[in-house]
């Protein structure tokens, strides 16, 4: 099996932190998304994962060193392709076409999920869906009384159902698939301005391939700081009610209320961190106190009282606001 993560969107809504990072390498509770990602698939598939291929924009050499090596680390080959224009889903998967063959799994980077069942792989594809309260922004399908997908509808404006594409799916026959996006391309068939997709899964549908729903206990996403926090605190209550501390860490005449995630080397002193708190390696958090945030690596922290923030790597903070989005390398 093979997993195509398509990620070359440039993360607009989580500026400044994408600016220097691109999204799927933020970290949720120490670890990026897409690493999480990757690691949550591989708990519904039971066999090896034999190749991950990875379609990126120009993140440069050491984020492509980083996807490579969380690739190596579960056990598969890393591939990395690109997609030079913003031209859909559909041709991000064109991208890589060249690792896609017998069956594969498409994963976007700026989801994560829970689950508790293994992957059928009789079935001719399954779509991951979550029921949502405002399907207008999502793909979504129907559903036939056999419980067989019998529609996929981009972002109907209408309603038509509430059961949202969360952008992860396995397809068998991936010639198949290859085929009815090779046929969008060919023929310019665009929903506004890009191949999607579901249109090339609608097309498979329509001759004759049956995907059926696959459901998630939890659906998180990680599209913008507020959605990226709240996953942040999930994951870390999914993880344990514990805290996660590195054995290297200094934690002195301070409290962490749990759940948090401590990093490696990190100096702690006269502060309350927590709950829901992730701190990055090599940080320094001083007579402060923070809670429900996000602290990257070579973070300072002074002084300060933060809740719902974001701080980025090697920044540095030393005023007492209650809420910041601070990007990498920035004072304040």
């Amino acid at each position: 099996m093979r997993i195509i993560i398509p990620m070359a969107g440039l993360g607009k809504r989580l500026r400044p932190h994408t600016f220097t990072t691109p999204k799927p390498l933020l970290p949720i509770a120490g670890k990026p998304i897409v690493q999480r990602l990757v690691e949550d698939i591989i708990k519904i598939y039971e066999d090896p994962i034999e190749e991950i291929a990875y379609v990126i924009g120009d993140f440069g050499k050491e984020v492509e060193h980083n996807l490579l090596s969380i690739a190596e680390k579960a056990g598969a080959k890393g591939t990395i392709y690109y997609q030079e224009q913003a031209l859909g889903t559909a041709h991000a998967i064109w991208c890589a076409k060249n690792s896609i063959s017998e069956g594969v799994i498409i994963a976007f980077a700026d989801t994560l999920f829970r689950a508790n069942f293994k992957l059928d792989q009789s079935k001719d594809g399954v779509i991951w869906v979550k029921s949502v309260e405002d399907p207008r922004n999502y793909g979504v399908v129907t559903l036939n009384e056999e419980g067989i997908i019998k529609e996929l509808v981009e972002k109907p404006q209408k309603f038509v159902s509430d059961l949202a594409i969360i952008g992860i799916y396995y397809i068998r026959n991936s010639d198949l698939l290859l085929e009815k996006v090779q046929y969008l391309l060919d023929n310019d068939l665009r929903y506004k301005g890009e191949y999607q997709l579901t249109d090339a899964l609608e097309l498979m549908r329509k001759e004759g391939a049956k995907f059926v729903p696959g459901a998630v206990i939890d659906w998180m996403d990680c599209g913008n700081k507020e959605l990226l926090l709240e996953t942040n605190a999930k994951i870390l209550t999914h993880l344990s009610k514990q805290n996660q501390t590195a054995s290297t860490a200094q934690i002195r005449e301070s409290v962490i209320i749990p759940p948090c995630y401590i990093g490696e080397n990190v100096q702690i002193e006269k502060s309350i961190i927590g709950p829901y708190v992730s701190v990055g390696n090599d940080s320094v958090v001083k007579n402060s106190v923070i809670k429900d945030s996000i602290v990257r690596e070579a973070v300072t922290v002074e002084g300060a009282v933060l809740s719902d923030s974001m701080l980025g790597n090697n920044a540095c903070f030393k005023k007492a606001f209650q809420e910041i989005d601070l990007g990498d390398y920035s004072n304040a």
